[in-house]
């Protein structure tokens, strides 16, 4: 079996990376470049082609440009099957060549329209001959919508495997943090970088004051998009009060993920990874395709007052809360996703050869 696994970013790389692991030589992994600033860097997905970025694009140009570059290779390549994650543009252009797709990570819905991802995961889901639903939740979605059901498979999520594999040992974890400055249970971690959080100034400056009143230190990795949209906006120095780093490779953003006490995220890799690693998380969004972390590991707040108030609630009975998450298992699966996808991925592909 041959299988053509299309990745954009770094967090389809994670995620797929337990995949190819079991795959070895069955997979070929093309890499869009649609992450063209941060690329593979820090995941163990070793690209077999990568294609020149599209930096300066638009969705629309984005879309066209890698349908055209993507179609003649897989048609080169023929392979049994192509293989694409989540939510993103270059995930979308996939799907053009005429061969059987895979989606890991289906079924999630913001149900919000304002999204492009939003756009781009409905559209994937049924175009899709095989759905890998993460949760019960995802595979009722896609029920909902008349996706039928012969197409659908519950598997979990890869990220179990995935922060597993990359979590750095307990002593690398305290070099990491004592080069940071940094203490466990002593700082919260926080990430922004969704458009809906970073393009008006106002809702910018709203989230970095909410930050800088929190009673502990804060520490930010800064998104290339978040940095931008602070120096455009004149908002820089609001980034001051808190504790700003670079982009962290994966080992150490879970090591900071692991050791804070809380962390807030408009990310949703990092809501998954926080029910991995059993940390609360507060999600600062308008919608969010994952209620499943919401249920148990946290809440979901608009950018204002109610993120000071919820983080300062909880740091003062923090204890208690690592407590019980510790026994909570994530709602993302047992860490066997990758087998279940590599599974049904195998009997998509007999069953499309035998009908040939």
């Amino acid at each position: 079996m041959r299988i053509a696994i299309v990745v954009g970013t770094r967090p389809e790389a994670i995620k797929l990376a337990p995949i190819n692991g079991l795959l070895r030589d069955e997979a070929y992994v093309i890499h869009t470049g649609q992450h063209y600033t941060s690329g593979m860097a820090g995941t163990n997905l070793e690209p077999d082609l990568v294609f020149d970025t599209c930096p300066g694009l638009d969705r629309g140009q984005q879309l066209g440009a890698w349908i055209s570059a993507l179609t003649p290779v897989l048609r080169n390549l023929r392979p049994d099957v192509v293989m694409v994650h989540g939510d993103t543009t270059s995930a979308l252009a996939a799907n053009a060549s005429g061969t059987p797709v895979v989606h890991v990570e289906a079924g999630l819905r913001s149900y919000d329209r304002a999204m492009p991802e939003e756009h781009n995961r409905v559209l994937i889901d049924h175009l899709a001959d095989l759905c890998c639903a993460p949760t019960d939740l995802a595979r009722n979605n896609l029920l909902a919508e008349n996706v039928p059901a012969g197409r659908i498979v519950i598997t979990g999520n890869t990220i179990v495997e995935a922060v597993t594999a990359a979590l750095p040992d307990r002593g690398t974890q305290t070099s990491i943090l004592a080069e940071l400055g940094l203490g466990g249970d002593t700082f919260v971690l926080a990430t922004i970088h969704r458009p809906e959080n970073t393009d008006r100034p106002e809702v910018l400056k709203t989230i970095f004051d909410e930050l800088a009143m929190l009673p502990v230190p804060v520490v930010l990795p800064l998104h290339p998009r978040t940095q931008s949209s602070l120096v455009a906006s004149g908002l820089d120095q609001r980034a001051t009060a808190i504790r700003v780093t670079g982009p962290l490779d994966y080992p150490a953003l879970l090591t900071l993920l692991r050791a804070a006490a809380v962390v807030i995220t408009d990310s949703g890799g990092i809501q998954e990874e926080a029910t991995v690693v059993k940390r609360p998380v507060l999600v600062v969004r308008r919608s969010n395709e994952r209620p499943e972390v919401e249920a148990v590991f946290g809440r979901r707040v608009h950018a204002g007052p109610s993120i000071s108030r919820t983080i300062s609630a909880w740091l003062s009975r923090i204890s208690s809360i690592h407590r019980r998450l510790q026994d909570a298992p994530s709602p993302f699966g047992d860490g066997t996703a990758a087998e279940r996808v590599v599974r049904a991925t195998r009997d998509l592909a007999a069953c499309w050869t035998s009908t040939r």
